[in-house]
């Protein structure tokens, strides 16, 4: 099977895994929270991986692009993934990064989004804030991510599938990043010779758009997290 074929189908697996071991037993929650919504797993031919969710047809959609799976087969190329990163940091999978884990992990990942949606815990401009990482690090503790862990193993092996399960060798971890901010965070921050409160309306990845209160109420700023400090 060349590695393209290997790629499609394990991301199939994938599919299959989050379907089976992650929907199937939160469904009736999820319904019940959102009454009607299905879910369906695809494959992109690129990269991209991502969960959607079609607010008329009450369907969420999980998508997981084939050159990602391919890219998890080299340590370089995955090095840099907020994957990675979690995996890690948060110490998931005993903190070994492999393809396998990083396979099982972004079911995880794609689920916690959908979690995430359900729970009302998404917000303009904070994606990843502290209610998707209390649902990820949930979907850990409870055993979920082994459980996706042993169905792609299980399922691969027995259509022949290679699937590597050993460690990857991946630079020295650096310190994990200061506490993120999320949306509606009230903040203070240093400029010039004062200092400016307001609160957080947008978070990008290298800065946080602030708006104004009290005095400041009609200005917006773009200040660096380093430089912010929470009231």
């Amino acid at each position: 099977m060349t590695a393209p074929q290997t790629s499609q189908a394990l991301a199939r697996l994938m599919c299959e895994a989050t379907e089976t071991v992650l929907w199937r037993p939160a469904r009736d929650w999820i319904q019940y929270r959102e009454p009607g919504s299905e879910l369906t797993c695809r494959i992109g031919s690129g990269q991209a991986t991502y969960h959607q969710f079609d607010p008329r047809s009450r369907r969420h959609q999980i998508t997981f692009g084939r050159k990602m799976v391919t890219a998890t087969f080299d340590s370089v190329d995955c090095q840099p993934w907020l994957s990675t990163r979690e995996i890690r940091q948060r110490h998931y999978f005993r903190g070994d990064v492999s393809t396998l884990h990083l396979l099982a992990h972004t079911c995880c990942h794609e689920f916690a989004h959908l979690l995430q949606h359900v729970s009302n815990g998404r917000q303009r401009g904070s994606v990843h804030n502290t209610t998707f990482y209390r649902i990820l690090d949930e979907l850990h503790a409870s055993g979920g991510s082994e459980g996706v862990k042993d169905c792609l193993l299980e399922r691969a092996r027995a259509a022949g599938l290679d699937l590597p399960t050993e460690p990857m060798t991946l630079p020295t971890l650096e310190a994990p990043p200061a506490p993120a901010f999320e949306v509606g965070d009230t903040v203070r921050f240093p400029l010039k010779d004062s200092e400016r409160k307001g609160r957080v309306i947008r978070v990008n990845r290298k800065t946080c758009t602030v708006e104004g209160t009290g005095r400041w109420r009609r200005y917006r700023y773009r200040v660096p997290p380093s430089l912010l400090s929470k009231l």
